[in-house]
């Protein structure tokens, strides 16, 4: 069987109930820290379906090459995106400003709502994908600043194949 794939733990999501990193068949799930060694991983799957909070995720090694898109559908994701941005603001705002919890909940959720939607815009225009120029641009410009990070920079731009 071919490693086309390998598994990824999402800590956000993770319950720490770790029956899923008890069935690894090589061993490739710590289950003191909970991190997937990619480098052992074959693959299976075991993991991801064992995992009671669906925090493993199958991704591919290899990623796909980015889709090109036109200059006009790239502007228009960009102007979506800056007014989801400008309503996290003004959201924020509104927060900072409520005195009613329940109030400030809902507004929590809705900037919570707005930086997902932003995300997935800018990864719809090209960025924030791993295999884009744009990731391995910013990748080489954080490293000529960031002094402490240097060594898990070089280790990312290693792994993160530019395919576009």
């Amino acid at each position: 069987m071919e490693n086309n794939q390998h598994a990824y733990r999402n800590l956000d999501l993770c319950t720490k109930d770790c029956l899923c990193l008890f069935v690894c068949p090589v061993g490739a799930a710590d289950t003191e820290n909970g991190q997937i060694d990619f480098e052992k991983c074959i693959g299976c799957g075991a993991c991801s379906k064992a995992c009671p909070s669906h925090a493993i995720t199958m991704i591919p090694n290899k990623m796909p090459p980015q889709q090109k898109k036109a200059k006009e559908v790239i502007n228009t994701l960009f102007k979506v995106a800056n007014i989801k941005i400008d309503e996290i603001k003004t959201l924020e705002y509104l927060t900072e400003n409520s005195t009613d919890d329940v109030e400030k909940h809902f507004f929590k959720t809705l900037i919570h709502s707005n930086k997902v939607m932003v995300e997935d815009i800018m990864r719809e225009a090209g960025y924030m994908l791993p295999q884009s120029r744009n990731t391995n641009k910013l990748l080489n410009n954080l490293l000529e600043k960031d002094e402490n990070n240097k060594e898990i920079i070089t280790q990312l731009l290693k792994k993160l194949e530019v395919n576009e």
